[in-house]
């Protein structure tokens, strides 16, 4: 037995020496087709394409880092007072906002809902994703008390131990609203969340096809922070128009990430 698995480790080292570029067949519903094939072309902009490592690497959640500019957020919340029927009821699209801080206990539970860890001692989180390789990375601007104890600042959501680390300081909620085609009302929302996709983490083992289950899953993880909110007495807004490059200059974001969604939350005047 130990021979055996000695044998197939050599094989798979000898496999990746020579497919490092994934050269491999990934199954589609439509057929077999060459996962190297051009997919540049259907993409936003910014996709990578995956090595064997990487596609094997995707899945696992971010590691530790226990910087003095990571927050420890409360935990998460598993039941409410407001029933899921009662917040799709009351789901509507919110574009303004009084300037009342949310609590840590509030940006928790959003945070959560958007892209949290749901299982214990796993990596499986609130939103379906395809081949649990999670391309979507969550980001809050966060303005001035815009969240009690928290400075204004740029922050990133880590799932795995429930975080948000500063990337940005500052209160950069005007010049995201004006990237925004100047939809100024967002910068009177105490906090925006800014999904973000790497492509290369689902194209690289889907192809092209995974364009369109990144597309699916952002739409997961806005629904769920609508009704998130909602059960929180809070609003929420979604915008797709904006400058995607001023976006990711505002937010610092590394070159393969792509900008998809940007929801102002806060109290809403309705």
């Amino acid at each position: 037995m130990k021979l055996f698995v000695m044998i197939l480790i050599v094989i798979i080292c000898l496999f990746i020496t020579k497919y490092g570029r994934a050269d491999f067949l990934v199954w589609q519903n439509e057929g077999f087709y060459n996962k190297d094939e051009d997919i540049s072309g259907s993409l936003p902009s910014g996709p990578t394409k995956g090595s064997p490592f990487m596609l094997a690497m995707a899945s696992v959640p971010e590691s530790k880092d226990t910087g003095r500019n990571n927050i420890d957020l409360p935990k998460p919340k598993f039941k409410g007072s407001m029933s899921l029927e009662e917040t799709i009821k009351k789901r509507r699209t919110e574009r303004s906002f009084v300037s009342i801080a949310l609590s840590q206990q509030q940006l928790s539970q959003i945070l959560w809902a958007a892209q949290g860890i749901t299982e214990e001692r796993g990596f499986k989180r609130s939103i379906p994703s395809a081949g649990a390789l999670y391309p979507l990375d969550i980001f809050v601007v966060v303005g001035k008390e815009g969240v009690d104890d928290v400075q204004a600042g740029v922050y990133q959501y880590q799932p795995a131990h429930h975080q948000i680390k500063c990337v940005v300081p500052g209160d950069l909620r005007k010049k995201l609203a004006e990237a925004a085609l100047s939809q100024m009302w967002i910068s009177r929302a105490p906090i925006s969340i800014v999904i973000t996709a790497e492509y290369g983490r689902t194209t690289g083992k889907y192809g092209k096809r995974g364009v369109r289950y990144i597309h699916m899953e952002v739409g997961h993880a806005g629904q769920n922070i609508f009704l998130q909110a909602e059960s929180l007495n809070l609003g929420a807004g979604i915008v797709g128009a904006f400058a995607d490059e001023r976006v990711k200059d505002i937010l610092k974001l590394p070159d393969e990430y792509v900008p998809l969604l940007i929801m102002p939350v806060g109290v809403s005047h309705s």
